[in-house]
């Protein structure tokens, strides 16, 4: 597998637990909120998902 390659497999995984993580409270309650418009705006996201991006290693993204 080539470098790029590999590099987009590890973006594609991350952003699915980014997105898992966005989505899985409101996935919980998905029943209950039927008919009704949800807003996810960027403080709330961060909220979700600020302890990945404390947590990872950006430098490794900078090529």
């Amino acid at each position: 597998m080539a470098a790029n390659g590999a590099v987009e497999n590890i973006g594609a995984r991350r952003l699915v637990t980014v997105i898992e993580r966005v989505l899985e409270e409101t996935s919980f309650k998905a029943s209950d909120l039927s008919g009704q418009t949800l807003t996810f705006d960027g403080e709330m996201v961060r909220d979700k998902v600020g302890d990945l991006a404390k947590n990872a290693d950006l430098s490794r993204f900078i090529l």
